[in-house]
């Protein structure tokens, strides 16, 4: 018993045990620990929450970007000449006593 307790003396008496152990310190380890893992407002939420940010701002870059040329679609259309157009191309429309032929290529046609 008299080694056992002279043992625990010598671990005690070096100084980063006596560092390690201090009540502050601990404590303070075991907040951080708290604050970066454990908590509900923890780091890795707020990096995974960051970059899910960053996911949307690249979506709505590209929605707006869809929308300035939706936009400029529309102006098109509001010419009449280019609404004839598009609806002759799209839909296959046609004027009163007037024929459409649609031409289909061998490589344009699917099986």
């Amino acid at each position: 018993m008299k080694s056992f307790n002279s043992f625990i003396k010598k671990i005690r008496s070096n100084k980063y045990v006596k560092t390690f152990t201090n009540f502050y310190i601990i404590v303070s380890f075991i907040f951080i620990i708290w604050m970066l893992f454990i908590d509900t407002n923890s780091y890795l939420f707020h990096s995974k929450l960051n970059s899910e940010i960053e996911e949307l701002k690249i979506k709505k870059e590209n929605l707006q970007q869809e929308i300035i040329k939706d936009q400029k679609f529309i102006d098109d259309l509001k010419d009449l000449d280019k609404y004839e157009a598009f609806a002759r191309e799209k839909f296959f429309m046609k004027k009163d006593g007037e024929e459409i032929f649609i031409l289909e290529y061998k490589d344009s046609i699917k099986n």
